[in-house]
């Protein structure tokens, strides 16, 4: 009987665990482009700044000096955190660690979300758990993904900077903290994955809490510059960055990241074991009785007007961080001319806080390429759910539905644009219409983005979520390529390093018209082929 007793459990774990293996090798079969890409972009980048900090500062006393000057800016320290070592490897974790761990949370909830959720928000779920599927196999699987896209990318990052001549320690401690990071958000998106009914859903609260643990970091860091502050510690990517790698690494921090994980990983598997597939915690609201939508772009609005709100708040609130920021930029660059040429080539040559301004600037375009790239990618969401067949079924046209969602997407980066400008002069204090001008030129660029996506989308629906490798492309190209220096050559792979400088440049009216045909030209693409081809089913 005692045998019996003991024994069940174990036989009973076992079966809710059947067939991990099997959706494992599935999961990495389909992720075998978009997670090597990942990792090779985010850790590459970091050896890459140790190069670039090498050229720029090349003697101990220049290293030195930006770290104190810019552990003395709280503005900067709001944006990169505070500096904790002087050394090259120190100056690497200070302007990587917030970044890299953001960059690390996105890739994993993309994961975990992909192979939750999405799986059973299409219906393929339903199908696999009718076979030898364990209960919990889903989330196992999707978590061990995660798992091994930030191990890799872990070893990476520290292989990366070992190569470079930095000690092993520092490099390995920024590794795990950047990765241990990711692996803590892979478990708050498979928790937003019980949650939620939806994909997007759950990838739009995953990324909010992101978001909200940047903005806590950057307010404790701007506070405080040793990294103590309570705002500080109340965020996961504060924890990376007091790992303090290269300045006297902190171990223990890296067990507090692992409770962590574990603690969510328990959260969702208990949330996991009492729903069932296909339901949520958070069932969506039902509408009216009497519908009162009388379009499908009415629909489109309705479907993703809570995303464009939340995207308006967040870069009218990033405006003013930026802006308030420029007033330190002069300080920050002091009588560096390396650290000077940065900013020229981000943002021109037309004065040194005008070159600020219009890399800021750029700094939100780039993001909006994301923002588009995940409201045209509802329209694959859409299909995917079988909710499209239905409506078109009806009086509505495959042009129109799409349409609906393209106008909510193109508009949408229109607005929130506009936000992010009239951020940047509130925060800045000066006048509205040069950094608005400078904010709306940024969107023939974020239009071709969101062209490109819809082609995929339109004429290849299978390479639609390759939309997402583009929008991380270019803004890797706009993020880290002039401080690399790359050739303009690679830069202008990236629709945005066709911009012109704005504020204090020349408006170039030709590239501008030119990249909105562009734009015009593959949205046109992306609907002869939506029109010709067959819906998913």
């Amino acid at each position: 009987m005692t045998a019996v007793a003991w024994g069940a459990p174990a036989r009973s774990g076992s079966r809710q665990l059947a067939g991990t293996n099997t959706l494992l090798r599935l999961a990495l079969r389909r992720d075998r482009i978009m997670i090597p890409v990942w990792v090779l972009v985010v850790g590459g980048s970091f050896a890459s700044v140790t190069g670039s900090f090498a050229k720029l500062y090349d003697t101990a006393a220049k290293r030195a000096d930006v770290a104190h000057s810019m552990g003395a800016n709280s503005s900067m320290r709001a944006l990169y955190g505070p500096v904790f070592s002087d050394s090259l490897g120190g100056l690497t974790a200070w302007r990587m660690v917030g970044f890299g761990a953001a960059l690390a949370a996105v890739m994993s909830l993309v994961i975990v979300v992909r192979h939750t959720r999405e799986e059973e928000e299409t219906g393929r779920q339903e199908l696999i758990s009718s076979a030898v599927v364990g209960r919990r196999a889903p989330l196992t699987a999707a978590l061990l993904t995660a798992l091994i896209a930030n191990a890799v990318l872990a070893l990476m990052i520290t292989a990366g900077l070992a190569k470079s001549g930095e000690p092993e320690a520092g490099s390995l401690a920024l590794g795990l903290g950047t990765a241990g990071v990711g692996m803590l958000f892979a478990c708050t998106a498979a928790i937003a994955a019980q949650l939620t009914e939806s994909a997007r859903l759950a990838k739009g609260m995953t990324a909010a809490v992101i978001g909200a643990a940047f903005v806590l970091k950057a307010a404790g860091d701007a506070s405080t510059d040793d990294g103590s502050s309570v705002l500080t510690w109340l965020s996961p990517i504060g924890w990376a960055e007091n790992v303090r790698a290269f300045g006297g690494e902190r171990w223990w921090v890296l067990l507090v990241l692992a409770g962590a994980i574990a603690v969510q990983a328990v959260v969702a598997y208990r949330l996991a074991g009492r729903r069932d597939v296909g339901m949520s915690f958070l069932p969506t609201r039902p509408g009216p009785a009497d519908g009162a939508l009388g379009s499908a772009g009415s629909l489109a609005w309705r479907l993703q007007r809570g995303s464009v709100y939340g995207w308006s708040a967040g870069f009218l609130a990033a405006g003013v961080i930026f802006g308030g920021i420029t007033g330190g930029a002069a300080d920050l660059v002091g009588d560096n001319e390396q650290a000077r040429e940065i900013f020229e080539r981000m943002g021109g040559q037309s004065g040194l806080t005008d070159a600020f301004l219009a890399a800021m600037t750029g700094m939100l375009g780039l993001v909006a390429a994301l923002f588009i790239v995940a409201t045209v990618l509802r329209l694959h969401g859409e299909e995917t759910s079988q909710r499209t067949e239905p409506l078109l079924a009806g009086a509505v046209g495959r042009l129109r539905w799409a349409a609906g969602h393209l106008v909510v997407a193109f508009a949408g980066s229109v607005l929130i644009m506009s936000l992010g400008g009239v951020g940047l002069a509130v925060g800045y204090g000066h006048d509205l219409g040069p950094i608005l001008v400078a904010a709306l030129v940024q969107l023939p660029a974020i239009w071709v983005v969101g062209g490109l996506t819809f082609l995929l989308y339109g004429a290849f629906p299978k390479a639609a979520v390759a939309g997402w490798g583009v929008a991380g492309l270019v803004l890797a190209l706009g993020w880290i390529g002039p401080a690399l220096d790359l050739p303009r050559t690679v830069l202008g792979l990236s629709p945005f390093g066709h911009l012109p400088k704005l504020p204090g440049g020349e408006m170039a009216w030709t590239p501008v018209l030119l990249l909105t045909a562009i734009a015009a030209a593959l949205v046109a693409g992306g609907l002869a082929g939506l029109r010709r081809r067959d819906l998913t089913t």
